[in-house]
């Protein structure tokens, strides 16, 4: 049995595993990536890129950005359907304006996007995918402080892999999670999910999201790039489906739906699958020197396409934390924040997927009425309302995902909190997100900086990018001459009003994070 070392074995090569390897070999961390599927994923049912994503990937290099834009669907509407009729549209395109650089939606089937970050992580850093890899167990050993983990190829070669850390990428059903022994509570939709790839005609098949108010039976067509080419995502009743088992489905079960009361003429279907879906979320995301995150983590259901998204945010979250920890820059109770922000945000994520799911397939009559003529009337006129289409964007790209209140979080000046991500905004045609593809620490000021900050800087080697001080950066809330910092991750970690060095040295002594000296 042969033996190998590594700083970090990561379980799972989806995205959300895929993301964190490339981003700690970036930040100089050397990773291993397996997982026990014979080859690639060729359909898959995760779809949406959301605002957030883009603007981390942008932060790691803009061409991984401009490929899911490149090689992706932008929707360009949202549309209600009842009784086989388009209820009310809504143009979506410009929802993000002034808020982020990607103020958009795109649609990128998930094994696309799995493409093309495993070939990055190949191309960048040498590192391939270990398919046919399945981790059998592991052992957190107190006297070596090191992961010792069995692994096993279906040929039925046997390794022994010993790590600074493991990461849990290996979704709903993590043999990272179970012998970790942590708890997954939660429970299961009543409804069966379908998922069907369609080549097809009609008027859903017009480049933008379709959903069917009429059933509550859920029922959604998303573009996907190239002409006549959606997916549906739809559910079937439990009492519809009691005595049959999710594989017993086929695509002629579930069609009706889709003909009768959204008239798409389907010719050709590339792929179906049925599946059942939980809300849950892990007692805990961290034990010892073990981490699970994505759906290892928390599932829930597909409503507002935050599953994928939220599994590469958690993996950015832990990438530069880790990484600083190796590096001997931050003590091991940075790990902890980890935890703690992110089970936050993905407990406040299932409550409220949970009870959008709830509403749209809720059954009676009086569920039928809101769905079929509140809906189609307050929508449209709710999202007419520049403040409300903000916050729905806002919302569903994740670019209000904060840590306020938090270990890491410190300070408020004006509308921004630590703990925020750091407001976007372009001063004379350049972007304040530029200097973040450092993926360090740094300060921020909009307007004048002083001598004192600049020669603080200087001697504990941060970066300082000066702003000339406009009326738009007053728009998206940041103050004049106030001091940002910021984490490697774009978050505010503290916002000063005035500058006060020795403030900013006891917020990073006191989380124990070494400053440079020079």
């Amino acid at each position: 049995m042969t033996t190998s070392t590594t700083d970090v074995l990561i379980v799972g090569a989806g995205p959300t595993g895929l993301v964190l390897a490339l981003w700690l070999s970036k930040l100089g961390v050397k990773v291993r990536i397996i997982d026990k599927a014979i080859q690639a994923a060729t359909s898959t049912r995760a779809l949406a890129v959301q605002a957030r994503t883009l603007e981390l990937y942008a932060q790691f290099d803009p061409e991984l950005a401009n490929k899911v834009i490149e090689d992706g669907h932008k929707v360009a509407g949202f549309n209600g359907w009842v009784k086989g009729s388009r209820s009310f549209r809504v143009p979506i395109t410009r929802f993000g304006e002034g808020m982020t650089p990607f103020p958009f939606v795109k649609i990128y089937p998930q094994h696309e996007h799995e493409h093309m970050l495993t070939e990055r992580l190949r191309k960048d850093f040498g590192i391939s995918v270990e398919l046919q890899t399945e981790l059998v167990g592991f052992k957190d050993d107190c006297d070596t402080k090191r992961i010792v983990a069995s692994l096993k190829k279906t040929t039925g070669e046997e390794e022994t892999a010993v790590a600074q850390y493991i990461a849990g990428c290996d979704g709903s059903h993590s043999v990272v999670r179970k012998s970790l022994g942590i708890s997954f509570p939660g429970g299961i939709y009543d409804q069966m999910f379908y998922v069907a790839d369609i080549e097809g005609d009609g008027p859903p098949m017009d480049g933008e999201l379709h959903v069917c108010l009429d059933q509550a039976d859920f029922l959604a067509i998303f573009p996907l790039a190239g002409k006549g080419r959606a997916r549906l995502i739809g559910t079937v009743r439990q009492s519809r489906t009691s005595s049959v088992e999710p594989r017993e489905l086929s695509f002629k079960d579930v069609r009706g739906l889709a003909i009768e009361h959204m008239k798409l003429q389907v010719a050709k279907v590339n792929w179906f699958s049925t599946y059942r879906v939980h809300h849950r979320v892990a007692d805990h995301f961290r034990k010892g020197r073990a981490f699970i995150l994505g759906d290892a983590a928390h599932v829930h259901s597909p409503a507002g396409g935050q599953g994928m998204n939220t599994g590469i945010g958690d993996a950015i979250n832990l990438a530069w934390k880790i990484a600083a920890v190796l590096a001997g820059d931050a003590q091991d109770n940075l790990l902890d924040t980890f935890e703690e922000e992110r089970a936050h945000f993905a407990k406040q994520l299932v409550a409220t997927t949970d009870r959008a799911f709830t509403l749209a397939t809720a059954e009676g009559w009086f569920a039928t009425m809101i769905r079929t003529r509140i809906v189609p009337f307050i929508a449209p006129f709710l999202l007419s309302f520049r403040a409300m289409r903000r916050f729905v964007f806002r919302t569903v790209s994740q670019i209000s995902l904060h840590y306020t209140g938090m270990t890491l979080s410190s300070g408020r000046v004006g509308t921004v909190k630590g703990g925020q991500r750091l407001p976007w905004v372009e001063v004379d045609g350049a972007s304040n997100f530029e200097s973040l593809s450092s993926m360090r620490w740094q300060i921020h000021v909009y307007g004048n900086v002083t001598e004192v900050l600049v020669a603080w800087c200087k001697k504990h080697d941060i970066p300082l990018t000066e702003f000339e001080w406009k009326s738009d950066c007053a728009s998206v809330g940041l103050t004049q001459d106030a001091v940002y910092v910021l984490r490697p991750d774009g978050h505010v970690a503290l916002v000063q009003k005035s500058v006060d060095v020795d403030a900013i040295e006891r917020y990073f002594a006191d989380r124990q994070i070494r400053l440079v000296t020079l």
